[in-house]
């Protein structure tokens, strides 16, 4: 029976979910890791680590994996330095981005977001561009607009999607909103 292998269905829809679990841990490791460098690598005295290995746990992250990257942060795993950066951007029709992020080179970083920003007709922003629309709390701007525009929500989308699922992206923060489906 030609096509009807059960073993290569079951193996495509592995690479999937082992795929999606790749990007997930290896957020959480560099959360981690600077974490650790920041506030020590011992979880009771250092909260923000406490958080960090519990959302870890919550996402199957394996007990070695977790112990690893903080090791890393810590100093005895022989570490490349992680940096906090943060890059703010424009989209198609003006809409404010901004976003967190953690890399360990920040020039490939800054060129890859640009490169997707100019693929989705944005454009990256120099400091400060955005940053007083999501100041003090990104979560919630100091302005929001409504996109009605079903081309211009599928440009978006899109666009919000390929800056999430960037390796060096932590957070996206924005100042529309999409029609809910």
């Amino acid at each position: 029976m030609s096509g009807h292998s059960k073993w290569a269905n079951i193996k495509r829809k592995k690479e999937v979910t082992d795929a999606k679990k790749s990007k997930v841990f290896s957020k959480m490791s560099k959360l981690l890791s600077v974490s650790a460098r920041d506030g020590g690598g011992d979880p009771d005295s250092n909260p923000k680590l406490r958080m960090i290995i519990e959302k870890a746990k919550e996402a199957r992250m394996p007990k070695e994996n977790i112990e690893r990257a903080i090791a890393k942060g810590s100093g005895a795993g022989g570490a490349s330095e992680f940096l906090e950066v943060t890059y703010e951007g424009f989209g198609p029709n003006g809409e404010a981005f901004y976003i967190r992020g953690l890399t360990d080179n920040v020039n490939r970083t800054v060129s890859e977001i640009r490169n997707i920003f100019s693929k989705h007709n944005g454009s990256l922003g120099g400091q400060g561009s955005t940053a007083y629309i999501f100041q003090p709390d990104p979560e919630n701007p100091l302005f929001t607009t409504k996109i009605d525009d079903l081309k211009l929500v599928e440009k978006l989308e899109s666009l919000l999607e390929e800056l999430d699922d960037h390796d060096d992206v932590q957070d996206v923060f924005v100042n529309f909103e999409l029609p809910e489906q």
